[in-house]
């Protein structure tokens, strides 16, 4: 049947994550890997993490989906064993605190590939220290772009830091394991989650290390990219209010198009002046045409606003509230929610961000798809079961 295995089919995984690299499991889950995820002998702690539902954690149930799971009595024992027939293990410490050596189980599996997620990498003066979301956020520079000038800076949105960690584990470990069946020998790979989130502070670093030769700069160490709150680094967009909600404007890529626009409905200001077509006056003219936005955004109603811009080409965004995305009509016509097992029942909740033609990736609890290896027939196949 069509979907009933994905692209990973075949493909072993180990899961011994903690928040920091759950979503990684869950990405080779949904695309068709035996995922098993081994929970700690008093129980996984991530069960409890809200929000919760009828006392089901919702958050467990999104990020822990497609996988089996097991709670075994000897947590050593179990992943020496488990190990010795996975193709990939990812970790964030529990082999460390088990006393497994990562060299000892590639020498018992010499293809294995072992992805070990930590806060800050296994050396370095940091390497001991611990990092919940927050604390990630805030060392690895993340939160100090956020905000504005008249506020602290502040913490992304729920788990996105689990998010990134997660995404670069996944592609490490598939890189990984591709090296492995090309060559035969695995490997280990180091993830540190602070670097993680340093590599997508974009173009942030280039004002420290360049900041008396970029247009923006401020000219002082410490201040050379101010908080700006929604305004993006170039300041040529901006969340802006509008009537009834809030709308992303920009007037990229084409500041022609967005000054006809404007000349069209009597609000572009002084922008005919061609001095704005000087090179040396493109900080002028951004400035100039957003303030000029500002304003006439404030007098447009936010949706029909958002599909006539869109109709003309220029890529506005609606701020939609939570309720609108999820009764979002794209999302519908795609058929894009998803149903997530929630002990004896299921709920709705986000689907695969790809599309597979011919491996489609399906979440846990679709009934289409073979349930994962559980443990005891891990074990029972490679002779370990007493």
């Amino acid at each position: 049947m069509l979907g009933s295995t994905g692209s990973l089919a075949g493909v072993r995984v180990l899961d011994l994550t903690d928040d920091r690299a759950i979503y990684a499991g869950k990405l080779l889950g949904d695309l068709g890997a035996s995922v098993l995820r081994l929970e700690p002998p008093e129980g996984d702690p991530l069960r409890r993490r809200g929000p919760t539902h009828n006392g089901e954690s919702l958050w467990h149930a999104f990020f822990a989906s497609s996988r089996s799971h097991a709670r075994p009595e000897s947590d050593i024992e179990a992943i020496l064993a488990l190990a010795s027939s996975a193709d990939i293990l990812i970790d964030c410490g529990r082999l460390r605190s088990a006393q497994i050596s990562p060299g000892d189980l590639l020498d018992a599996n010499p293809a294995l590939v072992v992805v070990d997620v930590s806060s800050f990498g296994p050396d370095g003066p940091w390497a001991d220290y611990q990092a919940p979301a927050l604390v990630a956020e805030a060392l690895g520079g993340v939160a100090a772009t956020s905000g504005d000038s008249d506020t602290p800076p502040l913490k992304l949105f729920g788990d996105q830091y689990a998010f990134i960690a997660g995404v670069y584990a996944a592609i490490a470990a598939l890189a990984a394991l591709r090296h492995a069946r090309e060559t035969g020998a695995g490997q280990i790979v180091s993830l540190a989650v602070h670097e993680a989130l340093a590599s997508v502070l974009e173009h942030v670093l280039m004002w420290a290390w360049f900041d008396d030769q970029l247009p923006f700069g401020a000219g002082s160490a410490g201040a050379f990219l101010p908080r700006q709150g929604s305004l993006h680094w170039s300041r040529a967009y901006q969340v802006m209010q509008a009537n009834g909600g809030a709308i992303m404007i920009t007037p990229t890529p084409d500041f022609q198009a967005q000054l006809a626009w404007l000349v069209e409905e009597d609000a572009h200001d002084d922008l005919l002046d061609p001095k704005y077509a000087e090179p040396e006056n493109i900080v002028l003219l951004i400035e100039r045409s957003m303030d000029a936005l500002r304003r006439w955004t404030a007098t447009k109603d936010v949706e029909p606003f958002f599909h006539e811009a869109q109709r003309r080409h220029h890529p506005y965004g609606w701020v939609m509230p939570i309720p609108e995305v999820a009764a979002n009509p794209q999302l519908e016509a795609r058929d894009w929610w998803t149903d997530y097992p929630l002990g004896e029942q299921t709920v709705k909740g986000p689907g695969p961000p790809y599309r597979m033609a011919d491996t489609p990736a399906q979440i846990g609890g679709d009934p289409s798809r073979p349930e994962p290896a559980s443990a005891e027939q891990i074990l029972n196949e490679i002779g370990w079961a007493d």
